[in-house]
């Protein structure tokens, strides 16, 4: 009880010190922010001027106007771990009734290399993506390092065979699912153009390549007959992907897309990787 009425007193004295306090401090303000201004209206019981000789205040209040800070950007920024969520295609130009796509896909079609769009999914992780400012942070130099991970799902039942030859065929069974993919380690390089170099998250859009090394690749199928299977090969993939590659930076939202510039397959099928989805990033 003793310890608690101690306290009260002790909040008393504060609050009746506080009262005898210099009058001239300010006891309340209103803020209000207007673009890049902030507007403090001061009610200190004095008259005082604004910041323009030529306006008066109403007595016992002040408007102080003061500019808010602007968002410096130093010339090396760094921004870690973005995601990419999106999708996988390719733009198919093969030639079905040649000698090569007939020796890697014997009797095979367009039509039934066809993949399930909504499943064919794209996702990349960037370690890093660190700009460099080139002329005024409006022009930029962008690069980094990440994965991207290419999941191509298709409609048939399309099996890679690894023995005795690399080769595709069908099977004379449906498959619940079946997709292929494939994984990258990939450098991007890109020239930045940000049209709001003052905000944190600008607007502006950036271009570039990226080249990119295969490190695993594997194909998934799931089917009543056989259950799950899971095989591991390169299934006569190009380990390398070069690809031309651009940025839409919009503010908190970000799209990107990618497209190869060569073939996925080494040989017998001209199939060219693209793709496409929204980026997650800080900037």
């Amino acid at each position: 009880m003793k310890q608690f009425l101690f306290s009260l007193l002790g909040l008393v004295l504060c609050l009746g010190l506080n009262a005898q306090s210099d009058t001239t401090k300010p006891q309340s303000a209103d803020t209000i922010k207007v673009g890049n201004m902030i507007i403090i209206k001061k009610h200190d019981g004095k008259e005082k001027k604004t910041e323009k000789d030529d306006e008066d205040d109403d007595e016992g209040t002040s408007v102080e106007i003061k500019k808010r800070k602007e968002y410096k950007k130093s010339n090396v920024s760094t921004n870690w771990l973005i995601l990419d969520l999106g999708f996988s295609n390719v733009n198919d130009q093969t030639n079905y009734a040649s000698p090569e796509a007939q020796a890697f896909f014997p009797g095979g079609t367009k039509e039934q290399m066809g993949l399930r769009n909504g499943r064919s999914i794209n996702v990349n992780v960037w370690f890093f993506i660190q700009r460099v400012n080139l002329i005024k942070h409006v022009v930029n130099l962008k690069y980094g390092l990440g994965v991207e991970m290419n999941n191509y799902s298709f409609e048939k039942s399309i099996r890679y065979n690894t023995e005795p030859v690399t080769n595709i065929t069908i099977d004379n069974f449906k498959y619940r699912k079946n997709k292929l993919a494939a994984d990258y380690l990939t450098v991007p390089v890109m020239l930045d153009f940000n049209f709001a170099p003052k905000r944190k998250k600008g607007y502006g859009f950036s271009a570039g390549v990226s080249a990119g090394y295969m490190y695993a690749a594997r194909q998934k199928m799931k089917s009543e007959q056989n259950g799950k299977e899971k095989v591991r090969s390169d299934f006569n993939l190009e380990p390398w992907k070069l690809s031309a590659i651009g940025e839409l930076n919009l503010g908190a939202v970000g799209l990107y897309g990618s497209y190869a510039l060569n073939n996925l397959h080494k040989n017998g099928l001209e199939q060219t990787p693209y793709n496409f989805g929204i980026r997650f990033s800080s900037w």
